[in-house]
C-alpha cells in the first residue's frame, strides 16, 4: 500500500497509561526529577512486576524492569518518546500526543493562589472557600472535609501541576452546583494561564471520606493549536474519547465522549468503542495509575494496577483485530517511590501493536508529536509543524496473513 493510503488501519486505539513513565527525561533535573523512573523503581520496590502481556509486546526491551524480560521477538513495535513541551502535566502531555507543543508551561501556584484571585472567584461564584493550599486530593479532604461539611465552603487546593481544584461533599454541595462554580473559575481572566479547573466531588464521613472518580470533571483550556482530533473530525473520521479525554481537550475534536469509573471500565469502554466504529480513532486515558497510586506514593498499589491492566490487555489486542492498531503510551511519569507526590518529568513508552505485522524498533522519539504525525499520515489528514512520522518504519514488516 502507498504510505498515504488512509485505509491502512480501519480503527486505531491510543491508550494513555496515565503517569506510566519509563525513565528520567534529558531535562529531568530542571524539574527536580533526576532519578525518577516510574516503571523500574516501582518494580524494584515490590520485588518485580508480573507483566507477561506487556512483556510480550516489548516493554522489557525499552528499559531494565525487574520481572519484565526483553522479548526475543516483540509482538509490538517498541520505542520511547521525549516530551518537547515545557511542563509535566496531564494537559501538556495529551496535547503533545495529538500534535500541539507548548513553548511555555502553564502557571503553577506552589504557595496557593493569590488573595485577589481567590476573592474574585468567591465574588463571581457567590461562595466562600477554605484551604487554598498545595495538597494531594485525599489528604486535603481528610484534613478539611469536616470543616467543609460544617460550613458548606468548598475546599480550594492546587498541586505542583497547573490546577485549580474544588472539592465538595455531594451531600453538602450538589455536584451540578460544583460543576457550575468550576465553570465560573474556568472563565475567569485571572485563570487563563492555568491548565485545568477540576471539580472533585467526594462522599463519606469524617475519617472515611472517599473521592468520586466517576463524577470528577476537568475543565481545560482549549488546545492552542489544531490537534489530530480536529483534523480527523474535519475529515469526517470518527473520534471517541474514553475517560477524561473530552475534558482535557475542552470537548474539541471529540465527537463522542465515554466517561469511566476506573481502569477496568476504561478498557471495557475502549473495546466497546472499537467494536462500534467502522473507521476512526479511540483515544483513552486510564487514570488509576496516577490518581489512585502515583499521587499517593503507593508503590504496591501502582504495581497492582499495572498487573491488573496486563491481565486486561488481551481484550484490547483482540478488539483491534484484524485490521486495527493499538498504541500504548503515557503522558508523563509519577514515580511512587520518590518523596514527591507530584508528576515526574520522564520519557514515556511507545508500544504499537499491529496484528498483521511483527514488531520493529522505533528508537527514542524526540517528541510526543511523532505519534500525531504518524497517525495523521496513516489516516490521510494534514500533518503538523512538529514531529517525525514513523509510519514507514511500522510498515517495514511483512504483513502476516
Amino acid at each position: 500500500m502507498a504510505a498515504s493510503d488512509p485505509d491502512r488501519w480501519s480503527r486505531v486505539a491510543v491508550v494513555v497509561l496515565d503517569s506510566v513513565g519509563i525513565g528520567a527525561a534529558p531535562d529531568a533535573a530542571d524539574y527536580g526529577d533526576q532519578g525518577s523512573h516510574t516503571l523500574a523503581n516501582t518494580a524494584r520496590a515490590v520485588g518485580g512486576l508480573k507483566l507477561p502481556n506487556l512483556g510480550a509486546l516489548g516493554l522489557g526491551n525499552l528499559a531494565g524492569i525487574e520481572g519484565v524480560a526483553p522479548a526475543a521477538a516483540p509482538r509490538a513495535s517498541y520505542g520511547t518518546m521525549i516530551e518537547r513541551s515545557a511542563g509535566k502535566d496531564t494537559t501538556t502531555g495529551h496535547w503533545e500526543l495529538m500534535g500541539v507543543i507548548l513553548d511555555q508551561s502553564f502557571a503553577t501556584y506552589p504557595e496557593g493562589f493569590p488573595a485577589q484571585i481567590v476573592a474574585a472567584f468567591e465574588r463571581e461564584a457567590g461562595v466562600r472557600v477554605i484551604g487554598n493550599v498545595v495538597a494531594s486530593g485525599t489528604e486535603i479532604i481528610d484534613r478539611l472535609g469536616a470543616e467543609h461539611c460544617a460550613s458548606g465552603a468548598p475546599i480550594l487546593y492546587t498541586s505542583a501541576d497547573s490546577v485549580f481544584q474544588l472539592a465538595a461533599h455531594e451531600d453538602v454541595l450538589d455536584v451540578e452546583e460544583l460543576y457550575r462554580i468550576s465553570q465560573i473559575a474556568r472563565a475567569m481572566p485571572q485563570l487563563q494561564d492555568v491548565g485545568r479547573v477540576i471539580a472533585r466531588p467526594f462522599t463519606g464521613t469524617p475519617g472515611n471520606f472517599r473521592r468520586l472518580s466517576a463524577r470528577r470533571k476537568d475543565f481545560s483550556l482549549e488546545p492552542s493549536g489544531p490537534t489530530l482530533l480536529d483534523r480527523l473530525q474535519e475529515a469526517g473520521i470518527a473520534t471517541v474519547g474514553v475517560g477524561k479525554i473530552g475534558n482535557i481537550f475542552a470537548g474539541r475534536g471529540v465527537a463522542r465522549s465515554l466517561p469511566t469509573s476506573g481502569n477496568p471500565d476504561g478498557v471495557a469502554r475502549t473495546v466497546q468503542a472499537l467494536r462500534e466504529i467502522e473507521r476512526g480513532l479511540v483515544f483513552t486515558n486510564l487514570i488509576d495509575f496516577d490518581q489512585e497510586y502515583g499521587h499517593r506514593n503507593d508503590a504496591q498499589g501502582y504495581a497492582g494496577a499495572l498487573e491488573q491492566f496486563d491481565r486486561l490487555l488481551p481484550e484490547l489486542l483482540a478488539a483491534v483485530e484484524p485490521d486495527g492498531l493499538l498504541v500504548l503510551t503515557a503522558d508523563h511519569g509519577n514515580d511512587p517511590t520518590t518523596p514527591s507526590t507530584d508528576h515526574s518529568r520522564e520519557q514515556v513508552p511507545l508500544l504499537v501493536y499491529d496484528p498483521r505485522r511483527p514488531g520493529v524498533a522505533l528508537g527514542e522519539r524526540q517528541s510526543f508529536t511523532d505519534l500525531a504525525q504518524t497517525l495523521a499520515e496513516a489516516f490521510g489528514v494534514p500533518g503538523f509543524d512538529h514531529g517525525q512520522s514513523f509510519l514507514a518504519t511500522l510498515l517495514a514488516g511483512v504483513i502476516v496473513n
